[in-house]
């Protein structure tokens, strides 16, 4: 059976999908409709079912497995389908797992590259911070999302950008000898683990109260405050002071919800090694949804840009 990703614009579609997104809207006609956004393993498309009534949106909820039918079209330079025919599938029949995106290396293989990746932190203070904090957030890590939308937004997807981190981190460590290799992976190892509680959700992804409020990079800060702590720790020394910077400032602009400019190289490294991981990631996003010789959908993330795909 071909799955999302194999259509091609003005294809008749029909495939199994789990539904990720479900909103219940009225259009300005005056017409009910459902929003909707359909995944399988190679990704995602939305698509509106019209004149929905209230049966229809407790159907068609998110996590419902269905069977669609219509044809792939474009929109606004992105693609969706035109829904013909749209049928809930009982779930006692399908194995939900093919449907939901996953991280590309298995949770197992995972959690021993970040046992190996806990031996480089050779600074002790930032070694039992981040054993610490990733055995209290263990499981939330390994399953959480790293964004509600835009970058690594699937299952595992947040310990899968930040291993792609550590492992930039390493080359980068290794080609410029006066970069402090444990700092710069233990920040990459912390970055983003605020978000275990900034997102809620694996399939339907949303920001909690907490993660509204505060923010994920404020979240971890706290975090680390606490651990060190508990820990006995000081916080007044440099090592911790230094730590905290790699998280505070790992946004690179205080527009982008870092209270501080990276004032450390390592952080000005960490800073780059994120933009370029998440860039790379909605960049192939967006490609697998383009024909060989066309442009890609436009790109929220990356300021509406559009990406050539070349043979």
């Amino acid at each position: 059976m071909k799955r999302i990703i194999d259509y091609k614009n003005g294809e008749t579609m029909s495939l199994e999908a789990i539904i990720k997104k479900s909103d219940f809207r009225l259009a300005k006609n005056g017409k009910n409709f459902l929003s909707l956004v359909f995944e399988d393993k190679s990704g995602q498309i939305p698509g509106k079912y019209w004149d929905a009534n209230d049966e229809n949106a407790k159907t068609f909820k998110v996590g419902t497995v269905v069977q669609l039918d219509g044809k792939r079209d474009i929109y606004q330079g992105k693609p969706q389908v035109i829904i013909n025919h749209l049928g809930a599938l009982e779930a006692d029949t399908v194995d939900m797992s093919q449907f939901v995106q996953t991280a590309p290396i298995k949770k197992a293989d995972m959690e021993n590259d970040f046992e190996d990746i806990f031996l480089e932190i050779t600074n002790g203070a930032w070694n039992r911070i981040v054993r610490y904090l990733f055995k209290k957030y263990h499981d939330e890590f390994f399953t959480s999302a790293a964004a509600k939308s835009n970058h690594h937004d699937f299952q595992g997807g947040l310990a899968y950008h930040t291993l792609s981190m550590v492992r930039q981190a390493e080359n980068i460590a290794d080609q410029y000898k006066q970069i402090d290799r444990a700092l710069l992976i233990a920040g990459a190892c912390l970055h983003d683990l605020g978000k275990t509680i900034e997102l809620s959700g694996n399939l339907d992804i949303e920001y909690t109260f907490e993660g509204n409020m505060l923010g994920h990079i404020t979240i971890v800060d706290e975090e680390i405050v606490k651990a060190a702590q508990e820990m006995d720790i000081s916080l007044e020394s440099e090592d911790m002071i230094l730590l905290r910077h790699m998280i505070l400032s790992h946004h690179g602009l205080l527009e982008y919800g870092s209270p501080e400019r990276p004032k450390l190289l390592e952080a000005e490294v960490l800073h780059n090694i994120d933009e370029m991981d998440a860039s790379i990631n909605m960049i192939t996003k967006a490609l697998d949804k383009t024909e060989n010789g066309s442009f890609s959908e436009r790109i929220f993330g990356l300021d509406n840009r559009s990406f050539y795909k070349h043979s």
